[in-house]
């Protein structure tokens, strides 16, 4: 009988021992990022995993309890030739690990996933930054994917490219595409494509800038990344625009490599792919950083070394190769026709990169190539020195205002969750780009409480300047609430946008933009009161100086007018701090008023 309690008595210690080493195991960080659970880093899914996809865990209640997920896993793996190890080789790794298991070949039975891992390894991890898409609502931030490396050379074309992204249909608009990414109507999943691929797609099609951050991993890190990218295949997450996103769901691909790294450490409103860059930079894990031009920089630095009547040759001669026997062409040195010749070919390798090649574009490029072939070698031009995105200011603002309307002195905090304004510091942004989302703006008289002046849901600008070899079009579109005037100064709602032109000639852009506007407020009768107009501005950089004036005007269909004119600067204090000072005057039939005030800007992440 006392051995028979003896033998329950040491049965339940040991069942004890192993529960309570189970539970020790499963708070691991690698165990909790194989797991992908939510640290804190977000406000949903905490301590739970943001996988949404039951093919993904192995007990019921995997998702919410790691430690009934990891015993459940032991059980799984424990046996040789257990199927589980076919879909779980990171897991096993981690198990085997903490438990002592010695097998040769713990994986001879899984026959596709040994013929994918052949297949797909890397002895350098890249986090790739293709610089922001203002024509795609998914890619206006920028976008980040990983880059996996056969070799330490720069023959990056055999890299493999991981990739998340939400998983969407053709027949979904942009806004559409806006509404449920923000709503997290769409599933989420990695994907591993060819890097070749995204070359083709960022830089080529659509003229965007990419840098390449070489990350700090060693080979037994990258191993686990790939392993665990195979744990992932077609299992869905929740996907999020601006937090549980693309770059999100790369730092979390990261820690199960690096779990002491403390990327997920912070609480994130907003994840921008910058802010992926800026923590991995922050935490020592970028050691190199690459600079990838776009063909549409690679054409302008080409066009920049031509004077003005060298270039309407270049571009002459991208239309017709026989302008090459032209008195005009020939009475130049062979260098210059040299750089005429290579400007023209590469100008017609870039406007038509979309279309499908015909005998005439076909004809042009032979004949052009064949030209700077038979001309004199020249050197590359020297590309600009463009400022890494990393080291612009921060993706959110706070600021302090004080000014005068009218006769009214006025106080005002403002708070912007997202991004950059055509004033902010231009450093590691696009020039005459402007994202802002999530803006809110309080002000205080002396005659009245604090009152919203203003609510921006957002604000997007895509000032691209024409020329020659360019010419894109110049677009905006806004929404939100505002004060204007309607019978008195009141909070109306309001959607706006608007496309034209825009040029530059050294540091002055002039733009000219026709423009819509629905508006609803309380004074208009309709529910919704439509009204036209255009506008006209003049941005001016100069190092830490940012000016712009513009004047916009709408005339409504009640046959209510309205414009506004504004001239603003800034001045970049430091990387994060900004002083602004703006001269407002707003008018309608018969009256107007005019504003002036000075604001503290504060960038932060």
């Amino acid at each position: 009988m006392r051995a028979a309690l003896l033998c329950v008595l040491v049965l339940f210690c040991t069942t004890v021992a192993q529960a309570r080493d189970l539970e020790q195991l499963a708070q691991q960080p690698r165990w909790q990022a194989l797991l992908h659970i939510n640290p804190g880093a977000t406000l949903r899914d905490r301590q739970r995993s943001y996988v949404d996809d039951a093919d993904f865990f192995l007990a019921a209640d995997g998702a919410a309890n790691p430690v009934s997920e990891l015993a459940s896993t032991v059980e799984a793996l424990k046996q040789e030739a257990a199927p589980a190890r076919c879909r779980f080789p990171a897991r096993y790794r981690f198990v085997a690990e903490a438990l002592g298991w010695r097998e040769a070949e713990p994986f001879a039975h899984c026959a596709e996933y040994q013929e994918w891992r052949r297949s797909v390894h890397a002895k350098r991890a890249v986090l790739v930054f293709p610089a922001s898409y203002l024509n795609s609502p998914s890619s206006m931030f920028g976008h980040t994917l990983l880059r996996l490396d056969q070799g330490d050379d720069g023959a990056v074309w055999l890299s493999w490219a991981i990739n998340f992204g939400a998983v969407t249909t053709e027949q979904d608009n942009s806004l559409f595409y806006i509404y449920r990414g923000l709503a997290g109507g769409y599933p989420g999943r990695f994907n591993l494509v060819p890097y070749v691929q995204k070359i083709q797609q960022y830089s080529n099609m659509e003229s965007r800038d990419i840098w390449e951050y070489t990350l700090k991993l060693d080979q037994s890190q990258i191993d686990w990344m790939i392993d665990h990218l195979w744990e992932l295949k077609d299992i869905n997450f929740d996907y999020y625009f601006f937090d549980e996103n693309c770059s999100f769901r790369l730092l979390e691909l990261i820690q199960v490599a690096r779990p002491q790294s403390g990327l997920l450490d912070e609480l994130r409103f907003a994840e921008l792919p910058v802010n992926t860059v800026r923590a991995l930079d922050q935490r020592g894990l970028v050691t190199e950083r690459h600079y990838r031009p776009s063909k549409e920089v690679e054409l302008a630095a080409l066009r920049d070394r031509l004077d003005d009547q060298e270039q309407a040759l270049a571009r002459r001669l991208a239309a017709d190769p026989a302008v090459a026997e032209s008195d005009a062409f020939q009475s130049r040195p062979p260098r210059r026709q040299a750089m005429m010749a290579r400007t023209a070919y590469s100008y017609v390798r870039f406007v038509n990169r979309k279309a499908a090649r015909t005998e005439d574009i076909a004809g042009r490029s032979f004949a052009l190539l064949t030209l700077v072939n038979r001309l004199p070698s020249v050197e590359d031009p020297e590309l600009p020195d463009k400022a890494p995105p990393e080291s612009g200011h921060g993706s959110q603002m706070l600021a302090a205002s004080g000014g005068q309307r009218g006769s009214d002195d006025f106080g005002e905090v403002s708070y912007r969750l997202t991004y950059h304004d055509l004033l902010d510091n231009r450093r590691g942004f696009l020039d005459g780009a402007q994202i802002q989302g999530l803006g809110i703006t309080l002000r205080s008289t002396e005659s009245g409480a604090a009152r919203l002046e203003e609510l921006d849901l957002v604000s997007i600008r895509s000032l691209s300047p024409r020329g020659r070899f360019s010419k894109p079009l110049s677009w905006y579109v806004e929404g939100g609430l505002e004060r204007a005037w309607a019978g008195r100064r009141r909070l109306t709602r309001y959607v706006q946008g608007g496309a034209g032109g825009s040029w530059r000639s050294g540091p002055w852009q002039p733009y000219l933009l026709a423009s819509v506007r629905a508006e609803n407020n309380s004074d208009f009768g309709p529910l919704i009161t439509p009204g036209g107009g255009a506008e006209a501005g003049m941005l001016y950089h100069a190092g830490r100086w940012q000016w712009q004036l513009s004047s916009a005007g709408h005339y409504f269909s009640n046959d209510v007018y309205r414009h506004r004119s504004t001239l603003a600067v800034q001045y970049a204090l430091a990387r994060e701090h900004g002083l602004r000072a703006s001269l407002e005057r707003e008018g309608w039939r018969g009256d107007g008023e005019t504003e002036f005030k000075v604001q503290w800007r504060w960038y932060f992440d």
